[in-house]
């Protein structure tokens, strides 16, 4: 099994289709020549595309007072926010659990976070052939060395490590997001009784 592999589009197209069918991780990694977590992580990332790239295709209607959409209003406005449309899509989003007010900068967050992490698995996968052709004693030229290798090592950490960082800035930003929207809900329910 190579683990060097990279799919293609057409490979994960497949993966996800095959999954959606009830073939195991196992099965596929098997089939199309990685590892599991490599088809775990074409399946995640299949998953979150769908959830950024999902369309509004319904529709909530619902009969307030005049004091109760005045109120709403304010709170609107108070948040800045200029349509109804979006302040219930907003609410909507952060009851259940996400509140994403910018899904394209997140989007392009994430998909900077899946390039970094495949950039800092190329670096380490260098890093260890390097290691590999020293062992063997094929690494006789200067550009095998054990401070180049060093440097490898440490460059692929760097990457990965800001692929996290990345990772961790978007969800304290969600975390906040989240408290913004748990607060505006509470008062509308305030503003209610």
């Amino acid at each position: 099994m190579s683990r060097t592999k990279r799919l293609t589009e057409i490979e994960k197209m497949q993966i996800v289709r095959e999954a959606a069918e009830g073939v195991s991780t196992t099965a596929l990694a098997t089939q199309f020549g990685v590892t599991a977590r490599a088809v775990r992580y074409v399946l995640k990332a299949d998953a979150e595309r769908q959830t950024d790239t999902a369309i509004p295709v319904s529709a909530v209607s619902v009969k307030v007072t005049a004091a109760e959409l005045e109120a709403l209003d304010a709170v609107l406005a108070k948040a800045g926010i200029k349509s109804r449309a979006e302040g219930l899509r907003r609410l909507i989003q952060a009851a259940g659990g996400v509140f994403v007010p910018d899904a394209r900068m997140a989007a392009e967050m994430a998909r900077y976070r899946a390039s970094l992490h495949e950039v800092g698995n190329g670096v380490a996968q260098i890093a260890k052939q390097m290691a590999q052709a020293n062992r063997q004693g094929q690494g006789a030229g200067p550009e095998f060395t054990e401070l180049r290798l060093a440097q490898m090592r440490g460059l692929a950490r760097f990457i990965l490590d800001s692929a996290d960082e990345i990772d961790l800035l978007l969800r304290r930003r969600r975390d906040a997001m989240q408290l913004q929207a748990t607060a505006a809900l509470r008062e509308f329910a305030h503003a209610a009784e």
